[in-house]
């Protein structure tokens, strides 16, 4: 299918060399779309109908046998023999049972090593004689070390995942998912069956990921591509109102407030109120005829722009169109036929742009939330009845700033200008997009992404009790509103993949503290899993023995996670370096050589490793602000593991996990 692509002439089909350079971008594209990925089949199961789908299911028909893979691929002659898995007719390899077959006799799934096919298993649905069994390979894969970057979970998804996979382009779906539920790689897929189901829409309108960091967003960028899928953005909320440059941080009261849904009302009043209602008429000269249009007329033309609730900068530049109406009416009641380049050329008018700038002035939103921040008289008028007096001494800088570029914006100042910037004018709107870790954003980061999705849709994925900043989200109908979203459907992932069973049962201990109304996550691996508590000696001692148990996990296959309270980084890593054992930063690739990553707890959430020790529970949570956020943070480190957890410690442990 590649060569058949790379071996196209295009020379005498395109009319000119705009239309040229189109076609070779998009073949270009094409081409790496086809790439073959190492270790990586083309196909994973394959389904025999009873009858061919669609067909009269009349007795005797001939049933139909379909190879179910990651792309759809043809043969020279255009036939096709692996069928792309988002394709209706693989639905019943995910979704087919022995109680609903779903018109499947048999279901095999094939299982790889190294990209080899190693092994194949049946499953007979439609044969009553067959008892129902738990699939070898696919606990296999679920199990299987993970070294290198997140994969795909085509071979995996669970019944219960494929429908909010396959769920429709029109809805928003917020998905509540545990520690290894798979959430993250639901949403990406469920990415990739929209693009397939309603790529034309989707390939106009775009689509996005957001991720928490770009540590996470490194780790997650192959899934698409590996899916074929080439076009979609990756960002964090950073990125997304990157307006300013971001230098400078918030204490934790200051950025509670600022992130605050009541700012937004705050923001509408400052930038509203630099309308101000005209007192002086518009005399518009033309050639030897003057017009005049009235202060109450212009203050009707006011008033009608400001009730239509439009974007600010957009009636800014209606007005003067609505003045230069009021002129040409004016025109034609004394017999002239103006027309539009009349009205044109009398809203460029010298006396009407002065009028305009007089009663609808610019509004720089950088400028506008410094003045906000700065002026403690502007702030007042503004937030009056909307924030207490304590919270405006919160947000105010204690310093002047003499300009935009000299001020130390915070990453909740950003967002704050970013909500200006859309009363001002109105934010690209994208036609999906995909909010991971959603639990920690602050209301205002709700409404930034809402903003980039207000015509579209979105698939909203986290975890309450993972929430590790002072503003996390309470309940999910609150987050949907802030987005804009209210009547998104909220699903829950019960059914943990990822973390053994000790692992999560042990984890599980702190939910009654930091999230009681959630149901804990149940593992469904046979594999208990390797779990271990180890106290360890004072000082270089006990950083000797954390190395120690690092050594000794790299004895086994996969990946190693170290994760530590972030004021003990430096120091680990200092441990690590004169112990001989090289390690990655978040985000980088292990590789066969270097295959231990150090992890501050603060970057830990989304990532996994085989697996982890982790050191200094207590020092975890003495690292946050308060201790249920701290304990959050906790339950995100014990939860990183895929095959085993070592938790090294001096101090005591956090009474919650006795």
């Amino acid at each position: 299918m590649r060569e058949d692509v790379e071996s196209l002439d295009i020379r005498d089909v395109t009319a000119n060399w705009v239309n040229a350079e189109v076609l070779a971008h998009q073949i270009d594209e094409r081409i790496k779309a086809l790439a073959d990925l190492s270790d990586t089949p083309l196909f994973f199961g394959r389904l025999d109908y009873l009858h061919a789908p669609g067909a009269e299911q009349a007795e005797g028909a001939e049933g139909e046998r379909f190879y179910i893979g990651r792309r759809h691929v043809h043969d020279a002659d255009g036939d096709p023999m692996v069928i792309d898995w988002r394709a209706p007719v693989s639905q019943p390899f995910y979704r087919a049972s022995k109680k609903d077959p779903m018109d499947v006799a048999l279901r095999r799934r094939f299982g790889y090593t190294g990209g080899d096919l190693t092994a194949y298993e049946d499953e007979h649905l439609s044969d009553p004689a067959e008892a129902a069994t738990a699939s070898k390979l696919l606990q296999q894969e679920i199990e299987r070390p993970r070294v290198g970057p997140m994969r795909d979970i085509v071979a995996t998804i669970q019944p219960e995942q494929d429908e909010i996979v396959r769920s429709g382009l029109g809805g928003t779906v917020c998905v509540q998912g545990g520690p290894g539920t798979g959430k993250t790689a639901v949403g990406l897929h469920r990415v990739a069956y929209l693009l397939y189901a309603h790529r034309e829409r989707l390939a106009r309108t775009g689509t996005l990921v957001i991720g928490p960091n770009k540590s996470f967003l490194h780790y997650i960028e192959q899934v698409l591509p590996a899916l074929g899928e080439l076009t979609v953005r990756q960002a964090t909320v950073d990125d997304l109102v990157a307006h300013v440059e971001v230098r400078g941080t918030d204490d934790a009261p200051a950025a509670i407030v600022k992130g605050d849904a009541r700012m937004a009302q705050v923001l509408r009043r400052a930038v509203y109120a630099h309308v101000t209602m005209p007192t002086e008429p518009v005399v518009v000269v033309r050639g030897s005829r003057r017009w005049r249009v009235p202060a109450y007329e212009l203050e009707d033309l006011v008033r009608e722009l400001l009730d239509r609730g439009i974007r600010y900068g957009a009636a800014r530049e209606a007005l003067p169109q609505r003045i230069a109406h009021a002129v040409l009416v004016q025109m034609e009641r004394a017999g002239e036929a103006p027309d539009d380049r009349v009205q044109d050329a009398v809203a460029r008018n010298a006396a009407v742009k002065a009028a305009v700038k007089a009663v609808w002035p610019a509004v720089d939103p950088a400028k506008l939330v410094l003045r906000l921040l700065t002026d403690a008289d502007f702030l007042a008028a503004h937030a009056e009845g909307i924030l207490t007096e304590e919270e405006r001494k919160t947000i105010l800088w204690a310093r002047p700033v003499r300009s935009v570029r000299s001020a130390k914006w915070s990453a909740a100042d950003a967002v704050l200008i970013d909500e200006a910037a859309d009363l001002v004018e109105r934010t690209h709107s994208l036609g999906h997009v995909v909010l991971d870790e959603a639990q920690d954003l602050s209301p205002m980061q709700y409404r930034a992404v809402g903003r980039r999705c207000s015509t579209g849709s979105a698939t909203v994925l986290g975890d309450l009790a993972q929430g590790t900043t002072p503003w996390a989200t309470r309940t999910w109908e609150e987050a949907l509103a802030h987005l804009g979203k209210s009547e998104g459907v909220v699903e829950e992932l019960t059914a943990g993949f990822r973390v053994p069973t000790d692992v999560i049962t042990y984890a599980s201990r702190l939910l009654p503290h930091i999230a009681p109304g959630l149901t804990p996550v149940a593992s469904v691996r046979e594999n208990p899993g390797f779990f271990e508590i180890r106290p360890t000696g004072a000082d270089a001692a006990g950083d000797a023995d954390v190395v120690a148990a690092c050594a000794e996990l790299l004895g086994n296959e996969g990946s190693i996670g170290l994760i530590a309270a972030d004021a003990r980084v430096p120091a680990l890593a200092e441990a690590l370096t004169a112990a001989g054992l090289t390690y990655l930063s978040p985000g980088q690739e292990t590789t066969a050589e270097t295959r231990l990553t150090l992890v501050p707890a603060s970057l830990a959430k989304g990532l996994e490793y085989d697996y982890v020790v982790l050191d200094e529970p207590q020092a975890v949570v003495d690292g946050e602000p308060d201790e249920r956020t701290g304990l959050r943070r906790l339950y995100v480190a014990l939860t990183r593991a895929v095959s085993g957890l070592i938790v090294t410690h001096q101090a005591a442990l956090p009474p919650q996990l006795a």
